[in-house]
């Protein structure tokens, strides 16, 4: 239930962000969300309907191809987004093009961000990038990148390219507020020591979609034994894996590092 609340509300934030600063000055955000506020603005559709309409597809696929407590999340974003942007009024708060694009972007990462701390994701390119990645071992966040450059480049066609150089802005401020509120690693390595190593091992291999390596330990002080769990996950599992741990054991120490590289089986999904 907290995790449904804060994707509500980070939802909210980001369907907030779009009307009130994004489409009053005709500026896009990332995504397949940019794409939907262009159709909306050169459209009679509503945008909500539009952005609803553009993930359908990839919520469908990423169903059977990705994570179903990931993309359940997904989907609720996805649709708390599309209901707010259509009940939500159009309102032009500044009259501003930079500040709305700054600031736009800004709420818009809060948004998003929060909604990735609560292992989801707001749908659109990080859908495609996932099943892409699944398939090809390129950087997610390159591929994402390069898809929002698409819809930069298109707002500089149908609209103009000062609005196309703002929605940049706005791309770059929501990449940077993400990353600051939620881990922006692709690849982390997770080391859980713990006196409950059947149980926690059990519980990871229950409900997360990775393998776990498990190696004896001793404590060097108390001389108690301990089991030593490894295990690679991207940075979307990261607050199941710490959910799941806690409930567990409370008391486990879990160091958790970033992983440049990985050579070997390493699925992505």
């Amino acid at each position: 239930m907290r995790n449904i609340f804060i994707i509500t509300i980070g939802s909210i934030l980001v369907g907030f962000a779009y009307n009130f600063l994004l489409i009053p000055h005709e500026i896009l955000s990332s995504g397949l969300s940019g794409i939907a506020i262009m159709l909306g603005l050169v459209t009679p559709l509503n945008t909500g309907l539009l952005n609803f309409l553009l993930n359908l597809p990839l919520l469908i696929i990423g169903v059977m191809k990705l994570g179903k407590r990931f993309i359940g999340y997904t989907i609720l974003s996805v649709l708390v987004l599309s209901v707010s942007l259509y009940v939500i009024p159009v309102y032009q708060v500044t009259h501003e093009p930079l500040l709305a694009s700054l600031f736009g972007g800004v709420i818009t990462g809060i948004g998003i961000g929060i909604i990735f701390k609560a292992s989801g994701s707001s749908g659109g390119f990080d859908i495609i990038a996932m099943l892409l990645n699944k398939k090809r071992d390129f950087p997610l966040g390159a591929m994402i990148s390069a898809m929002n450059a698409i819809v930069v480049i298109i707002s500089g066609f149908v609209f103009s390219w000062d609005a196309a150089l703002y929605t940049l802005v706005t791309i770059y401020a929501t990449g940077k507020v993400i990353d600051t509120i939620h881990t922006n690693h692709i690849k982390l390595t997770v080391m859980i020591i713990t006196g409950k190593g059947d149980e926690v091992k059990e519980k990871l291999l229950a409900n997360l979609y990775r393998g776990v390596t498990i190696m004896d330990g001793e404590g060097a002080y108390t001389g108690e034994g301990r089991k030593v769990l490894i295990t690679v996950i991207t940075r979307y599992q990261l607050s199941e894996v710490k959910e799941m741990i806690t409930e567990v054991d409370p008391k486990a120490f879990v160091n958790i590092t970033e992983t440049k590289e990985v050579i070997g089986m390493f699925h992505r999904g």
